[in-house]
């Protein structure tokens, strides 16, 4: 990697098969980011523990989000991409966090105020989910951290956590800034709404053909005719469209909705071409890819050797620091 990058890590928790929004929302920029940052990538598997207590269940997502990533272009040259769980020393630093870390503060966190005003019962780790991201992020002493809007509040509390370390030991952590991820339009579902796993409206990243007609077929219209003028602002077919038909096939397309001469019909049979045209070649390339579990489980391996040496040289200052390390 080129030694002049800034540097950059992002952790990616595994919750299951991604969809079309995933990709376009973070996970394309991911595989963008990597020409221009020395990029680390890491499966949050520790993280994944606060709601999957199943073994072959998070063994299984954890392969394939590898899988996943590599199939959309993440390079293991560029980008090294690694297990949370290889590299111990983050949980090792996350309890250094807590004993500094109040009850209150925590309490802010939004994750914990939507589980609490759910009325769930909160498990520790949910609780603490913070301070272990905190450790993530600042062990490695790294330059920027990709984020959505929504999750800025973590990286807030990685540098707040770091200062406070800092205040109290001495200088030990950079405090990264963060890269504010290209806000994508909204992704919509098959429904209308924002695609989400919770709305049970989406496209899946890998789909095969026959699952994204069912998919696009499934999609509700109004019921006007063929020559009938319709509104491409309210159609939820032709919102899709934006994303998945290029020009000038897209501005023709909106024209023969404003003057009419389009049934729905036709319009869902152009989106399913254009979108098994999007999906075909990564779904490809993932089966490959996921033939090979040995080449796969070596690339993470090899990442986290990697990154725990990085981890071990920090942690070696950190336990000198508070005191843990006898001379």
């Amino acid at each position: 990697m080129t030694k002049n990058k800034k540097t950059l890590i992002s952790g990616v928790k595994p919750t299951g098969r991604p969809h079309v929004g995933n990709y376009l929302g973070a996970m394309k920029q991911f595989v963008d980011l990597q020409d221009d940052y020395q990029s680390s990538i890491f499966i949050a598997d520790l993280h994944a523990l606060t709601s999957v207590q199943n073994k072959k269940e998070l063994e299984e997502r954890i392969f394939e989000l590898a899988v996943d990533y590599l199939a959309i272009g993440l390079d293991p040259k560029k980008t090294i991409l690694f297990k949370q769980s290889d590299v111990p020393q983050v949980a090792e630093l996350a309890w250094i966090f807590n004993c500094i870390t109040t009850m209150p503060y925590l309490m802010r966190a939004h994750a914990f105020k939507d589980a609490e005003a759910k009325s769930k019962e909160i498990n520790v780790g949910l609780f603490d989910y913070p301070i272990l991201m905190a450790a993530d992020i600042l062990i490695h002493d790294i330059d920027v951290v990709p984020v959505g809007l929504d999750q800025k509040q973590h990286l807030e509390i990685a540098k707040d956590t770091g200062e406070k370390f800092n205040r109290i030991f001495g200088e030990t952590f950079r405090l990264p800034e963060p890269y504010i991820l290209e806000e994508v339009k909204t992704v919509p579902g098959t429904d209308g709404q924002k695609m989400s796993k919770s709305y049970k409206n989406t496209i899946e990243l890998f789909a095969s053909d026959e699952e994204i007609k069912k998919a696009v077929m499934g999609i509700p219209t109004d019921s006007k005719g063929v020559d009938e003028a319709k509104n491409p602002e309210e159609d939820k077919v032709f919102s899709l469209h934006t994303f998945f038909t290029k020009e000038p096939e897209l501005s023709d397309l909106r024209k023969r909705y404003e003057k009419g001469g389009i049934g729905y019909k036709e319009s869902k049979e152009l989106l399913i071409k254009n979108l098994s045209e999007f999906i075909a070649p990564m779904r490809e390339k993932r089966e490959k890819i996921a033939k090979d579990r040995a080449y796969v489980l070596s690339i993470l391996e090899e990442g986290g050797k990697v990154i725990r040496a990085q981890a071990e040289k920090k942690m070696e200052e950190v336990r000198e620091k508070v005191g843990l390390k006898l001379k």
